[in-house]
């Protein structure tokens, strides 16, 4: 789970090839790094989706684009994301250099797991990244590139770009994922008749077409995107090669393999295990993207060098997980004392991102695997991106809380509460219930929440973020003037993800926390719209809003999680008037990734490997 949605002394000949890898952008390409045949969806017995574009061209002419694109665009403000490389070696950065090859294969995988229709359209706009094109067009092609899409993620995916009309481009609940015309009944009755499907047509990995028949099969990704896993497969080999750090090279190799394979396990557990300047997590993940069930994972990459010194500091808060786990309030019976509690903590500079980890706005932290059987084994790892969220701070959250806080408020804005709140965050996703039993058969919350899922357990990780904080000042373990910053440092940061749209999994959670908080007392509004904390009321009520959502996720309340969002998830006067007084301050950030040596760090416009 997400918190929000390589650089470099070096050998010319490696300065060089970095100065053509490290795009300072977001890129996207159609046919990966090299040249490569485009995939045809639906190889043999699968039949080609009647809306699949990917082997169909559009006339440049005939789009439509939404006129506001331009300001669009603007809400992304472009940023420098340094990282500090000072204590890698040359080995470690010719790692690097293969690794960021090997992530490059994931955009146009990525691209087609957003929708079948992207292809097509990435080419067709292609022309839009020269001088010839117009500004219109210039801001559509970067806004399609940091949407992976024509669908604008901060309006809930309401279409900007489309041939011929836009009003049609409508968004396929499934993404890429379905048959464009499938409805969530078709694939249930279609499971119920054939059970034999099931654990294929739930599975992380597949992608769910048509036979020939018109009945429905899945696919796995290994044989669905095999143009661009097998090379990037290749690509961590020789990165698993470079390297004489045994534990990167073991997970390189294994993930190589499940790229093939489809079998993550393995390459999970050690990805948990990794210790090296170099840290990667590549491959598929996170299930956002899928609004129709929330099974299928999607790509994504991020690379990033380790800070011991920091991460060392945050690593006795593993300690405390099983008596964090203890002191849910919830009923025992309802806690998982099951988990590992390994967990380790890594803080980290941001060096490259591609796929899922590039799209919309961009991540603060995240706590992988989802797993369960390595959960349960292993624990998880919380990464935190250091010089992402020191960006997002300044930039975004300390001008927000000007605006959207009583003055008194102010002062107690603190950068270390949100480093604090973020990792808390991460951690919580380790927390509560996983592995669950209904109606007498064990099952998962994911799978019971389905669609639900993202919104109440983002949610969930933001609110037993603050409780666990609080929990852990009573105790002695964290400092307590954090008791005093973290309030208004997380009531900002509130405002700062519900600006993601509340058709995002984070920016509806954020909502229900607001408005749940704001019904209980814990927060205030005066007369001129502006926020403050009520501190006697806020710890009670973090409490009961904690309870509500793990109670939710220990039954797999399906139904009641729907009525849950739906009472406190909304757009109230209250919030959107707050949000509203936000208009000049950048929603998130479009990251450039100059760190490198020799690389432009201007906001290019280029696809990979050309």
């Amino acid at each position: 789970m997400r918190h929000h949605h390589p650089h470099l002394a070096i050998p010319l000949t490696l300065a060089l090839a970095l100065f053509a890898l490290l795009a300072p952008t977001a890129c996207i390409s159609v046919d990966g790094p090299e040249e490569s045949p485009d995939m045809e969806a639906g190889d043999s017995a699968v039949s080609d989706d009647a809306t699949d574009m990917d082997a169909t061209d559009i006339d440049t002419a005939d789009l439509v684009i939404a006129p506001d694109v331009e300001e669009r665009l603007a809400r992304f403000t472009p940023t420098d994301i340094e990282a500090d490389l000072s204590a890698l070696s040359d080995e470690d950065r010719e790692v690097l250099a293969l690794l960021v090859e090997a992530s490059r294969y994931l955009d146009p995988v990525f691209l087609r797991q957003v929708a079948t229709t992207n292809p097509a359209l990435e080419r067709a706009t292609r022309p839009w990244r020269g001088d010839g094109a117009s500004a219109e067009e210039r801001a559509a092609r970067e806004y399609f590139e940091l949407n992976y899409g024509p669908w604008d993620r901060l309006e809930e995916m309401e279409p900007f770009l489309a041939p011929g009309d836009l009003a049609a481009m409508e968004h396929p609940e499934g993404a890429g994922y379905y048959p464009a015309d499938v409805t969530a009944a078709e694939v249930e009755a279609w499971i119920e008749d054939h059970p034999e499907d099931e654990e294929a047509m739930t599975s992380t990995v597949t992608l769910i077409r048509r036979d020939g028949d018109g009945g429905l099969v899945a696919v796995p990704y290994s044989e669905a995107f095999a143009e661009y896993l097998e090379p990037a497969a290749a690509k961590l080999r020789e990165a698993a090669e470079a390297t004489s750090n045994e534990s990167l090279a073991r997970f390189l190799e294994l993930r190589a393999d499940a790229f093939l394979s489809d079998d993550y396990f393995e390459s999970d557990m050690a990805w948990m295990d990794l210790d090296a300047p170099v840290e990667v997590t590549i491959g598929p993940y996170e299930v956002y993207e899928d609004s129709l069930f929330g099974y299928k994972a999607a790509f994504e990459s991020f690379l990033t060098v380790n800070l011991p010194a920091e991460s060392e500091a945050l690593a006795r808060y593993k300690d405390e997980l099983p008596w964090l786990e203890r002191n849910l309030p919830i009923p025992d019976e309802h806690k998982n004392f099951d988990r590992g509690t390994e967990s380790p903590i890594r803080v980290v500079d941001e060096v490259f991102t591609a796929g899922d980890a590039r799209a919309g706005v961009q991540t603060l932290a995240f706590n992988l695997p989802n797993d369960e059987r390595v959960r349960e084994a292993k624990g998880s790892k919380k990464v935190l991106l250091r010089n992402v969220m020191r960006a997002k701070y300044d930039q975004i959250l300390t001008p927000i809380a000007e605006r959207v806080l009583v003055a008194e408020e102010l002062p107690e804005l603190s950068f270390d509460a949100y480093f604090n709140f973020v990792l808390h965050h991460e951690l919580s996703h380790g927390l509560g219930p996983g592995r669950i039993t209904v109606d007498g058969e064990e099952t998962e919350v994911r799978l019971e929440l389905k669609d639900l899922y993202s919104t109440l357990e983002e949610a969930k990780a933001d609110v037993m973020g603050v409780y666990d904080i609080l929990a852990l000042i009573d105790k002695g373990e964290m400092p307590a003037q954090l008791r005093d910053t973290l309030p208004a440092t997380y009531l900002a940061g509130l405002f700062r993800s519900v600006r993601f749209g509340l058709g995002e999994a984070h920016g509806r959670g954020v909502a229900t926390q607001f408005n749940y908080l704001l019904d209980k007392g814990a927060l205030a509004v005066d007369d001129d719209g502006r926020f403050r904390v009520m501190a006697d009321a806020f710890p009670g009520a973090i409490r009961d809003l904690a309870h509500d959502i793990l109670m939710l996720q220990a039954v797999g309340d399906y139904e009641g999680t729907a009525e849950f969002l739906d009472r406190w998830g909304r757009a109230t006067p209250e919030l959107t008037a707050a949000v509203d007084r936000l208009d000049d301050v950048p929603v998130d950030i479009r990251p450039r990734f100059p760190s490198a040596p020799g690389v432009d760090p201007r906001p290019e416009v280029t696809a990979p490997g050309e």
